[in-house]
């Protein structure tokens, strides 16, 4: 498909090309189409079908232990027809507040309570508030205020009215290692004691306990999952060890409390995110008190430590038995290509996207012998009506990365940002990936790839394959990209696909369905 366009498209050149111009010093103007500015100036736009094939990613995906990469973590399970079920367990490190700790004299567990905060919508909140409230410790007259609110969550929220999970958490049986070790989320651990449970309704809650006679506060927490844990294996293997050299340091700690793992028994519901920065165990105990010859028992609180020292990670499986994703992924076509695209977020499988070698050097010849200068260049997937006609969540943004396939169908992923994202990712009037009718059947994206693609047609660069992956690029707090802070650790991993877990079929190359089918819209001047 060919479309003219005239005025719109020189002043979108006027634009386009003066940015490009400055960045890439180019020698000869002409290759930036400085003729669209003269009259009688033409532009057109025109349409190349792509190879189109699912990338596997054999279900895996790195997960970093750093403070860069571990803002968020998933908890859940999720089934439906096309992918089949995916589900995320978390596993943690435990360290103590502090060494060697002094619990005082006769400590006694209360209780130990592990804190989940998940991510949660603030603008649906349910308030319980009980004014003749008694607060146990010493009968004090209290008002009670309980707000709930409903996680955010990704698949079904309503199996059976209200979709119930059971969340476990095991003692882990195996060492963890350290921060810089290499975690991938298909990664087993070995477990062994449950520490406790919890029937979860989907619902976290904030409470606030205020004195009736001065209001002041007696207790507060944010809103969390709380579950409570084994107090008499916290008892026998933390309070009365104490002295004990399995305490006295953290090499020693790790070595003998090696971690959690927080799992649900379901396997289908909805996966929902939380901090794990924020995740705590606090151990609530009592402890003698003397005073001028009299022991009185008085409350105490010691904190282990779950955030961000610790080795932890999501580990993820998946189970796509019978599925059309699994027949996909057993039957890659990478000549030819793939008639549906199965992209999941969280270690499933991506897309892969080739602009033929034929079409390459045709626009090559045109290049050459009809001097045209491209404007821009952007590649355009569609989702698929006939499959994915629901009403979950679209993947909203991909991370894109080039890789080059070997001779034996082998491949290497190149984990620096594409040229166009190097050079233009601040500028203000660039995006990566722009998103389409997210609320609608079908939705598109286009990628921008123009300086990428004028590369390999004005400086015969390679023509790498594109590979999306579910999932949006990490910035700090100014927007500014974290991978093009940290270039020595791989520009590529500083994401968070393994925590997206959006999915979506697309249509990928499907002689039957021409209009959608994926392409590379191509936009161009020549005189």
């Amino acid at each position: 498909m060919i479309k003219n366009i005239t005025k719109v498209f020189n002043i979108t050149a006027v634009l386009v090309l003066g940015s490009l111009a400055v960045l890439n010093c180019e020698s000869d103007a002409d290759q930036l189409g400085s003729q669209f500015f003269q009259n009688g100036a033409q532009g057109n736009e025109t349409t190349f079908p792509v190879i189109a094939y699912n990338a596997n990613n054999n279900d895996s995906i790195r997960i970093r232990t750093d403070n860069l990469q571990t803002d968020s973590a998933t908890l859940g399970a999720f089934a439906e027809p096309q992918f089949g079920m995916q589900k995320s367990a978390y596993v943690t490190q435990v360290r103590l507040s502090s060494y060697a700790p002094d619990f005082g004299t006769n400590p006694v567990l209360d209780s130990a309570v592990m804190l989940i905060k998940p991510s949660y919508s603030a603008d649906s909140i349910t308030t319980i508030t009980k004014e003749d409230y008694i607060y146990p410790e010493g009968a004090v007259a209290a008002k009670s205020v309980v707000n709930r609110y409903p996680v955010k969550k990704y698949g079904k929220a309503k199996i059976n009215g209200k979709t119930i999970f059971n969340i476990k958490v095991h003692e882990v049986n195996e060492f963890l290692f350290s921060r810089a070790e290499k975690f991938y989320s298909n990664k087993n651990v070995a477990t062994s004691n449950l520490l406790g449970s919890k029937v979860f309704d989907g619902n976290i809650s904030s409470v606030k306990l205020t004195k009736d006679s001065d209001n002041s506060v007696l207790y507060e927490s944010d809103p969390s999952i709380r579950i409570h844990l084994d107090s008499l294996f916290f008892q026998n293997n933390i309070m009365k060890k104490a002295s004990s050299a399995e305490l006295a340091d953290a090499a020693t700690f790790i070595r003998y409390f090696k971690g959690m793992k927080i799992s649900i028994e379901e396997n289908d519901g909805y996966i929902f995110k939380f901090a794990p920065g924020a995740l705590a165990l606090r151990l609530y105990y009592k402890k003698d008190k003397t005073v001028s010859g009299t022991t009185t028992r008085e409350t105490a609180t010691f904190d282990l430590d779950l955030g961000a020292n610790n080795v932890h990670f999501n580990q993820i499986t998946f189970d796509r038995s019978g599925t059309p994703s699994q027949l996909a992924l057993a039957n890659v076509d990478k000549i030819n290509g793939d008639p549906k695209i199965f992209a999941q977020g969280m270690g499933g499988p991506g897309i892969g996207l080739r602009v033929p070698k034929a079409t390459v050097d045709s626009i090559k010849n045109m290049y050459k012998n009809e001097k045209i200068g491209i404007t821009t260049a952007k590649l355009r997937i569609y989702t698929d009506k006939s499959t994915w006609d629901n009403t979950y969540k679209k993947p909203e943004s991909f991370v894109v990365n080039e890789r080059i396939i070997n001779t034996d169908n082998s491949y290497t992923n190149l984990y620096t940002f594409l040229t166009d994202m190097n050079t233009l990712a601040n500028s203000g009037n660039y995006f990566l990936v722009k998103p389409y009718n997210l609320n609608s059947n079908p939705a598109y994206y286009d990628i921008g790839i123009t300086q990428t693609f004028k590369n390999i047609i004005e400086a015969d660069a390679a023509n790498n394959d594109i590979i999306l992956n579910v999932g949006s690029y990490s910035v700090d707090a100014k927007g500014t990209l974290i991978g093009l802070q940290y270039p020595d650790f791989g520009a590529q991993n500083f994401n968070n696909r393994y925590y997206t877990p959006n999915r979506a079929v697309f249509v990928g190359s499907d002689p039957t369905n021409e209009q959608q089918r994926a392409k590379l819209i191509l936009t161009y001047g020549k005189k």
